[in-house]
């Protein structure tokens, strides 16, 4: 996902991408890491993973974290693009 953000150093991007990425791993059980735009003060990107069993519910689980993204006060949702792989392409 890109957002982009209302912060003025790379201190307060921290203090916004930090517990945003936090939340998204505590609640939705999902792994979430910064994965882009690291040295940009208003913006990042957020990279988020699912394992499931079927790709309905990594759909499901993925809508719910772009949702809840779409929802938060202290950033701005620009994006988000999806890559499925599934165990035949392994």
């Amino acid at each position: 996902m890109d957002v982009l953000l209302h912060s003025r150093s790379l201190k307060e991007k921290r203090a916004v991408v930090r517990p945003l990425i936090a939340h998204l791993r505590r609640e939705f059980g999902v792994t979430a890491a910064e994965a882009g735009h690291l040295d940009l003060v208003g913006r990042t990107q957020v990279g988020i993973a699912v394992v499931a069993p079927d790709m309905a519910h990594c759909r499901d689980v993925l809508d719910t974290c772009q949702r809840w993204v779409e929802s938060e006060p202290h950033v701005e949702f620009v994006d988000a693009r999806r890559t499925y792989v599934s165990d035949e392409e392994f």
